[in-house]
């Protein structure tokens, strides 16, 4: 009999009530900071841990910190609302329907599909660290795995699963690489031969890994006993041109993530144009457009509520004066480890603090400062632990309970946690062996 676990809001829930217990259990404790004038980040001071007034989080604050992090999450759960709407409004119009069918229809390599969106969605990851704009993405994506003839997982695998290798190991993602390398003190695209060698074959083992279990992931599992195969027209242009509105607003995202310290603020307003455009231009007036966007919005609205709980947990930690106690009580040991075993010992470190801080570009401001100057004192390259960031950091974003947007997306595509841990865990554990390979070469 398998495990079945709770409902993600339930399992969010329970992480809160479990870091406001902490609070009452570990010493409370702090590092000293300083702005970093590039980046206007509070960077931690290295060496400066000291015991801090104990700030025990009660029932009260735990419940409070849930709507705390909702607002903290503001504007990715806004930016899931209008991605989300934009794609179900362009569903309601049947152009999704008619063009997975043709591209279903057409296809004679379905694995070559398979291979092709994950390098996509892996590349994605790479320029900008792609996660939550996946959401509303599912569930398309999971009629076009059934049409191939594969199911969920399938559909997961070659979407959050590829952009979660792509993001960990893109030498230019800004949100991962970028900060680590910059609160390493390392230049921004240090080793870019050995960068760009890992991101290649993380993605490739990846892929691989994928394709194996393709074999495994039955469609049956995915459809409903009372769903019956509905014949499907064929696409139009406009169909075509409907599509292309919802997809051309990551291009100028992607560009602005890039050059011009664009956030999901940006991304947001992209897809409120899009949304509208996608209903007048399949002949709505605005106000039927209006209606069918905020339609489209409900069906995310859950989704999107998941990532603001998950917020929560580091409101919770933070307020406990507790994540600088976590981060020096994992970090102090490595220092009486060997180089090479202290180095490796560092994924661990960094996938069990993403527990508590699913935040990648927040661990490494945390982290960073502290890990750089330790890898001197092991006589290990700072490549190398900026590495061991990106594998233990990085790969936990497609596993970790904790992330509000992945259980977001595994509710999209109607796949129990457990489910997707049993095909998530050992492909992700055959990534971070390319990610200890990069250590050793880095040092």
């Amino acid at each position: 009999m398998r495990l079945q676990l709770p409902h993600p809001l339930v399992l969010l829930l329970a992480a809160v009530g479990i870091a406001a217990m902490l609070t009452w259990v570990l010493p409370a404790g702090a590092y000293q900071r300083r702005a970093d004038p590039t980046s206007g980040r509070e960077v931690v001071i290295p060496g400066t841990y000291t015991p801090a007034e104990a700030a025990p989080v009660g029932i009260k604050d735990a419940v409070l910190s849930v709507p705390r992090g909702i607002v903290a999450g503001a504007d990715v759960i806004v930016t899931i609302l209008f991605v989300g709407g934009a794609f179900a409004l362009l569903d309601a119009t049947g152009a999704l329907a008619r063009l997975v069918g043709s591209l279903v229809g057409r296809t004679r390599r379905p694995r070559t599909v398979v291979i092709v969106v994950s390098i996509a969605f892996a590349v994605f990851g790479a320029l900008e660290n792609m996660h939550e704009e996946i959401i509303a993405l599912i569930p398309v994506l999971v009629v076009l795995s059934q049409g191939l003839g594969f199911g969920a997982i399938t559909a997961l695998a070659m979407s959050v699963g590829a952009a979660v290798v792509g993001s960990a190991f893109g030498p230019t993602n800004p949100f991962q690489t970028g900060i680590a390398l910059r609160f390493a003190e390392l230049p921004p695209l240090s080793q870019p031969a050995l960068r760009f060698g890992l991101f290649a074959a993380a993605v490739a083992v990846w892929i691989a890994w994928t394709l194996l279990m393709t074999k495994r992931d039955d469609i049956r599992a995915d459809v409903r006993p009372d769903s019956s195969p509905a014949p499907v027209a064929r696409a139009s242009t406009r169909d075509a041109i409907l599509l292309a509105i919802v997809i051309v607003p990551f291009i100028p995202y992607v560009v602005g993530v890039v050059r011009y310290d664009w956030g999901f603020n940006e991304l947001s307003a992209l897809f409120l144009v899009a949304g509208f455009a996608v209903g007048l231009v399949s002949g709505r007036n605005l106000s039927d457009t209006a209606a069918a966007f905020l339609k489209g919005m409900e069906a995310m609205l859950a989704a999107a509520l998941f990532v603001g709980v998950a917020r929560a947990i580091s409101v919770v930690f933070t307020d406990g004066r507790v994540i600088d106690t976590i981060v020096h009580g994992l970090a102090t040991p490595l220092a009486q480890l060997p180089g090479f075993a202290a180095a490796l010992m560092m994924i661990p470190v960094h996938a069990l603090l993403h527990v508590p801080v699913p935040s990648v570009s927040g661990q490494a401001v945390l982290t960073m400062p502290i890990m750089a100057p330790l890898s001197d004192l092991l006589g290990i390259g700072r490549d190398a632990a900026v590495i061991a960031y990106q594998t233990g950091a990085g790969l936990m974003d497609m596993i970790t309970p904790t992330n509000g947007a992945l259980l977001a997306m595994l509710l999209g595509a109607r796949v129990g946690y457990g489910r997707w841990l049993r095909f998530a865990l050992p492909g992700a554990l055959l990534v971070a062996v390319v990610g200890m390979a990069g250590i050793a070469l880095a040092m």
